[in-house]
């Protein structure tokens, strides 16, 4: 599996297993047959309520702890020091594991400090090899850094063809810090695996659309966290490496773009949404 090294030296294989919206009862078996596809990568939260299930998963796949990255995130309600430091205890618990690869604020609001201090102090005891955050703009994920001890590793925000984010995505890779795709696919939006631009482009090469877009993305230096139920899909959406997209192509793909986001509410309603969103977790 090819790698992307994060700021602080721990590779991170470019390709992941995103377990958002699948059902605890069928998280552990999902995990396992992602891990058998050839996924080294598995990306969950909190806020999923399927730690356990992953953990269990993990268990059992059958490959060494060492060779396996598995990154979760912590939740709003979780936000503080404090708070998200004991809300890391019971995702050790859940997970099973003693350490985890890489740990993200899922959201930017509530004591994001406070979660980064926490976050900041699991990793200087080994708990957590990396730290990083998730839907961040480039300015708040560098402001983080700048007044604490150690600048996001990663941030994990959606990206797809519809809403590329070029300017984001050029701004935090200049710090130095990883850029992660959620809904690369655009969860189905917009007609998205029936599109003709990225239809031609996959006849081209005898690839399905998943696996353009997928392609697109890897080539701009972005992990890329992708879902699917079915191993058979997990197998193709890994099977991206042997072409490689062409100037023409990727024109294409940018004229796609709608310049906004296929999930955001307006900004004072995502707040107040967010804050009322409570997983006990």
């Amino acid at each position: 599996m090819q790698t992307i090294q994060l700021a602080n030296g721990i590779p991170i294989p470019v390709l992941g297993f995103g377990v958002y919206q699948i059902p605890p009862a069928e998280t552990e078996q999902a995990v396992i047959n992602a891990i058998r596809a050839g996924y080294r990568h598995i990306d969950t939260a909190q806020a999923y309520v399927n730690e356990s299930e992953v953990g269990r998963g993990i268990a059992r796949c059958g490959v060494a702890r060492e060779e396996l990255f598995i990154t979760t995130k912590v939740w709003v309600e979780n936000a503080g020091e404090e708070a998200a430091a004991a809300s890391l205890e019971r995702s050790l618990q859940r997970l099973n594991l003693s350490y985890i690869d890489m740990v993200l604020i899922h959201q930017p609001y509530g004591d994001v400090y406070g979660t980064w201090r926490a976050l900041e102090r699991y990793q200087a005891a080994g708990k957590i090899r990396a730290i990083g955050v998730s839907n961040f703009t480039p300015d708040r994920a560098v402001d983080l850094g700048i007044f604490n001890q150690v600048m996001p590793q990663a941030n994990q925000i959606e990206i797809n063809p519809f809403h590329q984010r070029n300017e984001q995505i050029a701004a935090l890779q200049s710090e130095g810090i990883a850029v992660e795709a959620w809904a690369p696919f655009a969860e189905g939006k917009n007609g998205i695996f029936q599109n003709p631009v990225l239809a031609a482009i996959g006849k081209k090469y005898g690839k399905t659309v998943a696996q353009v877009i997928i392609r697109w993305l890897v080539e701009r230096g972005i992990v890329v966290l992708a879902k699917s139920s079915k191993p058979e899909r997990m197998a193709q959406n890994l099977n991206v490496f042997d072409f490689t997209l062409d100037d023409e192509d990727k024109a294409a793909i940018a004229s796609l773009e709608t310049g906004q986001s296929l999930f955001t509410r307006s900004p004072v309603e995502r707040v107040k949404w967010i804050h009322g969103v409570k997983f006990g977790v």
